[in-house]
């Protein structure tokens, strides 16, 4: 790892105007020797693969649904599109809700508190939605299970990069989206297998008697109560986040978290260079109308656009929408629930791909190949629509576009976004940009069908074609590179 470091201590540049600040002084030279450390790699891998583990349950208990979605529809005598999409599409509320409280809670109580407080919204959820009595206590706890994926989705990856060494921060910021996809593969591969065991031509009512229909589906999202409860009780053995302790003023609590990361040296230096960044307002608490000063403006822009640039690039209706746009390829039941799992292991692989590129090529490189592969293979599949081509070449078109999704803006959207914000108010503007991405969800997932009408298949793969090249030069125009420095000097860079 120590050639990764050789990239940051040449570029003079970046290294000279460290902060410099009435509290303290850093010289280049006692942050060259901070860089030369080798932090302990197994630790901050297990306290940045517990904090993952909320990325795992947010993966699979936004996936699982789908499974669930034949046989909860049947079970509550769901008989019409408003109520149906209802039950579909509510977590969405919870989800936006959880982002925005994540700021506030995870500010004033810490980032630990935050991943206890999402682990056990989890598991209660969990059980209370598999077994709820009536359709009301259904939506009640799904929207209860969203605000626990919306405070996973901001407060997981910002605390793995507030632990994480730089030379390694971008691999295990992405471990976080290695986990949703493991999360969303485990889903997948069950919605597969329960889906097998219901006849091409059951009726309604054949499935709302049948065993999945009255408990199947049930255990289906009760099931994500056993990885809440190691994913709590897991989180009460790891260190509060450094940066958020040393911006309370326990500065010895955050020296021992950083020693034990790094070293004495390291981590002597590591909080001098964190007091420096905070220097000015130490001891203050950040309000939400801070992050919304002109100050903090272009970044906050910078981050809002990366979340939103990741749900409009529209590979997310390939999730959401598989089973639509498979059976309009001429695939069958089984055939379709197959090529969902398939798009879930090609998820997995290009995701493996990045973690292991994304701090060796650079947060650009891979952004930019993703956005253009993206649109490219966008563009192909409008053709392909408007051509009237179907089977297998509209499948290797939506498997190449969830390969460039994953490789790029999947894990990396995540991982700038929880390393561009300053110390001060990065919990509240991670919030802010979460939210952005979650409405922006919802936006991508309810305008689906409406494009469909109005433009058909064709012209909507277009249009989110023409939205990733926009992205592309965006990326290139306004994002810097953040390979291989620390917080606190993209701070000063953004600054």
């Amino acid at each position: 790892m120590t050639h990764l470091w050789g990239g940051l201590s040449g570029r003079a540049g970046l290294l000279a105007p460290l902060v410099r600040t009435k509290m303290m002084h850093i010289d280049s030279t006692a942050s060259s020797q901070c860089l030369q450390t080798t932090p302990d790699l197994r630790y901050v891998l297990t306290i940045s693969s517990i904090g993952a583990l909320g990325g795992l349950l947010f993966g699979y208990d936004w996936v699982v649904i789908g499974g669930a979605k034949p046989f909860f529809e049947k079970f509550f005598q769901l008989n019409t599109e408003e109520l149906i999409g209802w039950a579909n599409s509510c977590a969405l509320l919870g989800c936006l809700a959880g982002s925005m409280v994540s700021g506030v809670i995870s500010g004033r109580f810490g980032r630990k508190i935050g991943l206890l407080l999402s682990a056990f919204l989890f598991a209660i959820s969990s059980v209370l939605t598999g077994w709820a009595p009536t359709f009301t206590a259904f939506i009640v706890w799904r929207i209860l299970g969203g605000v626990a994926i919306g405070m996973a989705s901001g407060i997981s990856p910002m605390y793995i990069a507030e632990v994480s060494p730089a030379q390694w921060r971008g691999r295990l910021v992405a471990l976080n989206q290695l986990t949703i996809v493991l999360g969303i593969l485990a889903a997948q591969i069950v919605n597969w297998l329960i889906a097998r065991d219901v006849p091409e031509n059951a009726t309604a009512e054949m499935i709302r008697l049948s065993w999945n229909g009255q408990f199947g589906w049930r255990w289906m999202f009760t099931a994500v109560a056993v990885p809440s409860v190691i994913f709590f009780f897991s989180v009460l053995f790891v260190p509060e986040s450094p940066r958020w302790l040393a911006a309370k003023g326990r500065l010895d609590a955050a020296r021992r978290t950083l020693s034990r990361i790094g070293g004495s040296a390291y981590g002597e230096t590591a909080l001098a260079e964190i007091q420096a960044s905070l220097s000015e307002t130490a001891g203050a608490h950040a309000r939400l109308t801070e992050v919304f000063a002109p100050a903090h403006r272009k970044v906050l822009l910078i981050g809002i656009t990366l979340a939103v640039l990741q749900q409009f690039s529209g590979i997310n209706v390939i999730f959401n929408y598989a089973e639509e746009i498979y059976r309009n390829a001429g695939y069958g039941v089984n055939d379709i629930m197959f090529n969902i799992v398939v798009t879930g292991a090609i998820n997995l692989v290009c995701t493996l791909i990045a973690i292991a590129t994304v701090d060796r090529l650079g947060r650009r490189p891979l952004m930019l190949l993703g956005l253009a592969g993206t649109g490219l293979v966008h563009t192909l599949l409008g053709f392909a629509y408007s051509a009237g081509l179907r089977g297998v070449f509209v499948l290797v078109l939506t498997l190449a576009a969830i390969g460039f999704y994953a490789v790029s803006l999947a894990p990396v959207v995540w991982v700038l976004i929880s390393e561009i914000f300053p110390n001060r108010i990065r919990g509240a503007a991670v919030a802010v940009a979460v939210s952005a991405l979650w409405i922006a969800c919802f936006l991508l997932t309810f305008t689906f069908p409406p494009l469909i009408r109005a433009l058909g298949p064709s012209g909507a793969f277009w249009l989110y074609g023409a939205l990733c090249f926009s992205g592309f030069f965006f990326i290139w125009t306004c994002v810097p590179e953040t390979r291989n420095k620390t917080l606190e000097e993209l701070e000063t860079h953004f600054r």
